[in-house]
């Protein structure tokens, strides 16, 4: 009988202990899991954290062309993107500064040819998206100006340069100004005056759309008296070849 009971007590152990192994094993396998899963949340949170990070502060959305320079008419011209970004322009480019009221593109598209980045905004944007747009725009060799029909809110440019965004927050702003205005070798007369141009609006001095017949008048435009006469003599440029 004793033998029987000695039997049974090591029979209860050995269960005992096979299932307290059982229950460690589990234990392991369920921390491990846990251990992986949050693993695993850990790696996709960062991974989301970059690519949300390189989606809203890289210049990966910047468009590109390849217009050449010194392209110069007297008229207005059908530009292929809204605005424009380079192409055939104005022989006198815009003042560089900040216009309340939308600018001729082909003056815009000379300055843009000098090494200015031009900011447009649709015309409904709300005065605080605008009071910050100002901000950035309150420097030599920037534009900022209205502009009805715009494919997005707000849309920099520069010569052969453009980039669409939502926000005057976007922290893609500073990051292309810093990049394209007045540097990089894509304008074709980088360096040369943003001032001392054209300050008019194109209500008070629209480009015309074709050129005068001859003998036509040739007293200025509305507003030419309120700023400087377009010249047809070779641009300032900052560079060893001569302006076109």
């Amino acid at each position: 009988m004793s033998k029987d009971k000695t039997q049974a007590r090591r029979e209860h152990l050995a269960r005992m202990r096979a299932e307290q192994k059982r229950k460690e094993r589990r234990t392991a396998f369920l921390m491990w899991g846990i251990g992986g899963a949050v693993v695993v949340l850990l790696v996709g949170a960062v991974a989301f954290y970059m690519v949300n990070v390189r989606a809203t502060t890289s210049l990966d959305a910047v468009t590109t062309a390849a217009y050449p320079g010194a392209q110069h008419v007297e008229t207005k011209v059908t530009y292929k993107e809204n605005p424009p970004m380079g192409g055939e322009h104005n022989p006198a480019w815009q003042t560089c500064a900040v216009y309340d009221q939308p600018i001729n593109n082909e003056n815009a598209v000379h300055s843009l040819e000098h090494g200015a980045v031009w900011i447009t905004y649709r015309p409904d944007l709300p005065k605080d998206q605008v009071d910050k747009l100002k901000e950035l725009a309150s420097r030599d060799y920037m534009l900022m100006s209205p502009y009805p029909g715009l494919p997005a809110k707000i849309v920099l440019s520069s010569w052969n340069r453009q980039l669409k965004v939502d926000s005057a927050d976007d922290p893609r702003l500073p990051k292309y100004i810093a990049k394209y205005r007045n540097s990089g070798d894509q304008a074709p007369e980088l360096g040369s005056s943003c001032s001392g141009g054209v300050n008019t609006t194109t209500a008070e001095a629209p480009i015309p759309a074709a050129a005068p017949s001859p003998g036509a008048s040739d007293a200025p435009s509305p507003g030419a008296s309120d700023s400087p006469k377009p010249s047809t003599s070779p641009e300032p440029s900052a560079s060893p070849s001569p302006s076109s």
